[in-house]
């Protein structure tokens, strides 16, 4: 039997493998597909199902691809869109993979027409339930995304769902849902890497509600909406492009890349100091590890996109950006910015200052603006620093006339990553003068400038 999780980073996407007697099937799969493929193939199994819990909004499904590879069949919910491929499944449709069974059952409140699957083991014992975004450890799906004026609805249904269907499976039900902490398909996901309806009755206080008035005004709330979800909501109905294979940029030497660079989007993954110390002009930051939680929100889908690292390895970062759609990646820096240097072109840097160093200027100088990119919820828990300017690092591409042009910027972030972000960011929009400040508030001790809780 085969049984497993997997999970995609940074977007905290939770995909799975179900197989016994050499015949499997995939719950929402990623778009960069091998790992399916080898970890049944080599086993000798055959996929021969690929069932999608809901139209996916924060990532491409891979469902297209992997059936591509392997012939599997696709069954999709929400049935009422125009799908240009696979099948609709329908509540109460079961699957056999060799002795084992899943059932789908409606579910809908995160959208629709959501279904989940429960599984039942070899002696037909209800075992694992497949909650898409219905149900999350500690959380419960969102249901703002078709518009708040659909969101009171979609969170009655959403009650039903989970109050009249998945608590009365019974308390050792495991539950095992589309996304973990970190996604933005729930607020307040929590760490807890397994669970079952027990330990969700027992700590998740979503489910605490006696009534379901109570339950939908607590749900019922607008929650931050990244602007590529768009784009994904065309893909994962129409169905993407095929890869066929992890795509890979076309290295490109220091001259080459500079004449392409001045007509396309230029993105550097490298880390926030290497960054600030030199890069190539009218670049954006975003490193490595954010891209999968910043991309979407900076990147454009109509330009080609140009790759910047420390080293010829770009495999990461192609993986991280053909997840959220960009397959727009066309060519990158042969060498890295060792080669950038060494032909000679000319870079551009950002200032840093640490949070002491800062503090002690604060002090000093009277005029001063400081643009604090962290979450409200980073402000509520840690601090806010007084007299700065507080807009969320995802804000900022609607807030720029906030942000004055005559005098130094100083970003704070918490660290220095989304800081980074944020500069690279402002610069290139004309911004000048702007200072990155490394670390936290830890180290925060300034008289005009003190943190307030």
């Amino acid at each position: 039997m085969i049984f497993e999780r997997i999970e995609s980073e940074g977007l905290a996407h939770y995909s799975y493998i179900i197989g016994d007697n050499k015949e499997a099937l995939v719950i929402d799969p990623r778009r960069d597909c091998e790992v399916y493929v080898n970890k049944t193939h080599l086993k000798g199994y055959k996929i021969k199902y690929i069932l999608e819990t809901h139209r996916n909004e924060d990532y491409v499904i891979g469902s297209v691809e992997l059936s591509m590879r392997t012939g599997a069949e696709i069954y999709h919910a929400d049935s009422e869109l125009n799908y240009k491929y696979g099948n609709s499944a329908e509540s109460g449709q079961i699957w056999k993979i060799g002795r084992l069974r899943i059932k789908a059952i409606s579910s809908p409140g995160h959208t629709p027409g959501s279904l989940s699957y429960l599984l039942h083991d070899p002696d037909g014992a209800p075992w694992i339930l497949f909650t898409g975004d219905a149900l999350f450890a500690g959380d419960v799906g969102r249901v703002d995304l078709l518009g708040m004026d659909r969101a009171e609805e979609l969170a009655e249904m959403l009650y039903d769902t989970i109050f009249n269907k998945f608590l009365h499976l019974g308390d050792d039900i495991i539950i095992c849902p589309a996304h973990g902490s970190g996604s933005v398909c729930g607020g307040e996901i929590a760490e807890r890497v397994w669970s079952t309806i027990g330990l969700e009755k027992k700590l998740n206080p979503r489910l605490r509600f006696n009534k379901s008035s109570d339950f939908i005004s607590n749900v019922a709330k607008e929650l931050e909406r990244p602007p590529y979800f768009r784009k994904m909501e065309l893909l994962n109905v129409e169905g993407p492009p095929i890869l066929g294979s992890i795509p890979s940029p076309l290295p490109l030497n220091p001259a080459e890349f500079e004449k392409e660079a001045m007509e396309n989007f230029v993105l550097d993954s490298r880390m926030e100091l290497g960054f600030a110390s030199a890069h190539i002009p009218n670049t954006l930051s975003i490193w490595e590890d954010g891209l999968p939680n910043f991309a979407g929100w900076f990147l454009p889908y109509d330009e080609r996109i140009l790759l910047v690292n420390e080293r010829d390895d770009y495999q990461q970062v192609v993986r991280y950006l053909i997840r959220l759609g960009f397959d727009n990646i066309f060519w990158s820096l042969s060498g890295g910015m060792l080669s950038w240097h060494m032909a000679g072109k000319i870079s551009s840097s950002i200032k840093t200052i640490t949070v002491q160093n800062l503090c002690d200027k604060l002090d000093e100088e009277g005029e001063k603006f400081i643009l604090d990119v962290r979450s409200d919820d980073e402000i509520e828990k840690k601090g806010e620093i007084k007299e700065s300017k507080h807009i969320h690092i995802t804000q900022l591409p609607e807030k720029l006339k906030e942000i004055p042009t005559d005098r130094t910027i100083f970003i704070f972030c918490g660290s220095g990553l989304r800081s980074m972000i944020a500069a690279s960011f402002l610069k290139k929009n004309g911004w000048e003068g702007l200072v990155v400040v490394l670390g936290g508030l830890a180290g925060w001790s300034s008289n005009t400038c003190p943190v307030e809780f």
